[in-house]
């Protein structure tokens, strides 16, 4: 199989979307009254509701060392797909674990545990709306709920610093039919070559690569130019982050 870049037709996208260009992005903060944070995000047709509440008490575990933590927990709603999706029952499945898992990470490389005290930082994604992304739909929107908690939290005079000590933001980037593109919608990841999910922080540094051959083997020079336009596309929805928490 070939794993060299080679000349080909450019995919039509939704929308008329070049190869470089992000959906349309939106954050809706503040959708819910009970969680300190709450944010309906939007990239194109995904749609996905992340919530970040703070409460006193961590795991055994840790009980007595002055530190807290951060768990996430990810579901997609029966409605947000064409058929329904059954619920996730008492254990979610494989795909949803490993999504929560993946997103407690990266929110726990911007939160300082330590400034949390002895309380639970618990952020909620999901899907209201699937069309591709929602993984990294949920990151990019959970960071801004988790900003909007510690605000609420500060305010009510739970911790007396922000423990967020940084941003980070997620995008995934393909290969279709030879071509590079940002922010695949779901017809564009159910036919890609090559995907792939990064999540950056605000300074450049990466949290984590998920990078698969789906049809097709990658080369180091087409691994570049993904990472390098998702790197692009991230520093702009680092930028529609600060102006929602502006707003």
């Amino acid at each position: 199989m070939k794993t060299t870049p080679t000349k080909h037709a450019k995919p039509a996208r939704a929308e008329k979307r070049r190869p470089h260009e992000l959906r349309p992005i939106s954050f809706i903060r503040h959708f819910t009254h009970h969680a300190g944070g709450s944010v309906i995000t939007t990239f194109g047709d995904t749609r996905v509701l992340c919530t970040a509440m703070i409460e006193q008490g961590v795991p055994e575990w840790l009980k007595g060392k002055g530190t807290g933590w951060l768990t996430a927990e990810y579901a997609m709603l029966p409605s947000s797909t064409n058929g329904r999706k059954r619920r996730d029952g008492a254990k979610p499945d494989g795909r949803s674990v490993e999504i929560q898992r993946l997103i407690g990470r990266t929110l726990r490389a911007v939160v300082a545990l330590d400034r949390l005290g002895e309380n639970t930082l618990f952020i909620d994604c999901d899907v209201l709306q699937a069309d591709g992304g929602t993984r990294t739909a949920a990151i990019t929107g959970a960071y801004v709920a988790v900003k909007d908690a510690a605000a609420a939290a500060i305010q009510k005079g739970i911790m007396s610093v922000d423990p967020v000590v940084g941003q980070v933001a997620a995008v995934s980037v393909g290969i279709i039919r030879g071509v590079p593109m940002l922010d695949l919608d779901y017809s564009e990841d159910s036919s890609a070559d090559v995907d792939m999910n990064v999540a950056m922080l605000s300074n450049g540094r990466f949290v984590e690569l998920q990078a698969t051959g789906e049809r097709n083997t990658f080369s180091r020079v087409e691994l570049d130019s993904m990472l390098a336009l998702a790197t692009t596309g991230i520093r702009q929805l680092h930028r529609l982050q600060r102006d929602a928490l502006a707003g």
